[in-house]
């Protein structure tokens, strides 16, 4: 019986679509008929390109999530991977330089889910404070100076197309097909929810909790240094101010798609939503010539109102089920 309700479980995650894509397509239709210029061909690829560092954030950042832990230090992340990238490339070579960009996300999303393993502190806490001290490193690194690609194909990769999408759509849709896979076919993504559900019942089964716990931040360190380094490729330069707030990006797509910040549930595809989401949302009222803090409001209010709903659908269902 256990084995068949999990199965199903697994089944559902596969086939219900997240309703954050009914809002998305609403959305689009939206701005498809109050502006002109929305549903143009150059348009639509201008949001999959712009989407695209947020996107490769969320794609770990729900893993982690649904994992039942969180990380603050990406946006900081971010830009340290996009300043080594960039400024050892006259030192390295270009293809070293992206390596050790890609290394120290990785690297810093292990120590990270150490502290957090070890120590047993919140992962809040711990990121929040990696978050600091990154940024702070960074400045130190940079000496607050910003780098500029030397390379130019370094910077020609950033703007470039592969069959009519800009490459980086590519890379961002790419990842996402995987990380569908990894979360919904593989024994990895499977202890994920399991942890994320409950955590002692998971340790009980026999997952190793704790470097469950490690890989997952690895994970979102890697999704964090590769943004960091392909958003340097469209600029052609980092800046040590470099990805700020990306972190409340990042959790609002994946809380729009509908991950829950206690962890066991969410899906890559409702994040992929949640991100388009934000992207046509912030191109429409840009069309529209609304100001753009007129914008943060109104997505502010938007996740508030989908942690409201959601909040109450869970308690409608719990109470069916006590009764």
């Amino acid at each position: 019986m256990t084995k068949t309700l999990q199965s199903l479980t697994h089944l559902s995650r596969l086939t219900v679509v997240p309703p954050i894509w009914l809002f998305t397509l609403a959305c689009a239709l939206f701005f498809t008929v109050t502006t002109d210029n929305f549903a143009e061909i150059g348009n639509l690829t201008n949001i999959l390109q712009q989407t695209s560092t947020i996107g490769l954030i969320a794609l770990g950042m729900t893993v982690v999530m649904i994992n039942g832990n969180i990380d603050l230090s990406v946006g900081a992340v971010v830009a340290l991977a996009a300043s080594l990238a960039v400024g050892l490339q006259s030192d390295i070579g270009t293809l070293p330089a992206v390596a050790v960009g890609l290394g120290s996300g990785i690297a810093l999303g292990f120590l990270n889910g150490m502290i957090v393993w070890k120590t047993g502190v919140d992962a809040f806490i711990v990121t929040l404070g990696a978050m600091i001290g990154v940024r702070g490193l960074v400045f130190v690194y940079t000496q607050e100076q910003s780098f500029f690609a030397m390379d130019f194909a370094y910077s020609d990769f950033g703007m470039s197309q592969t069959l009519g999408l800009p490459t980086l759509a590519w890379v961002f849709l790419g990842f996402t097909v995987v990380m569908h896979w990894v979360m919904t076919s593989t024994v990895h993504g499977r202890n994920a929810y399991a942890v994320g559900g409950n955590r002692e019942a998971a340790l009980n089964a026999g997952i190793r909790v704790g470097r469950h716990m490690v890989v997952n931040f690895m994970i979102v360190g890697f999704f964090a240094a590769l943004a960091g380094i392909t958003l340097s490729t469209q600029m052609g330069a980092s800046t040590p101010n470099l990805g700020r707030e990306y972190e409340l990006w990042t959790i609002t797509a994946v809380v729009l798609g509908g991950t829950k910040l206690t962890g066991g549930a969410g899906s890559i595809l409702g994040t992929l939503g949640g991100v388009l989401a934000i992207g046509i949302l912030r191109n429409g009222m840009n069309l529209m010539q609304v100001p753009a803090f007129y914008v943060l409001v109104i997505l502010g209010a938007i996740l508030i109102a989908v942690l409201f709903i959601d909040r109450q659908v869970n308690r409608a269902g719990s109470e069916e089920v006590e009764a």
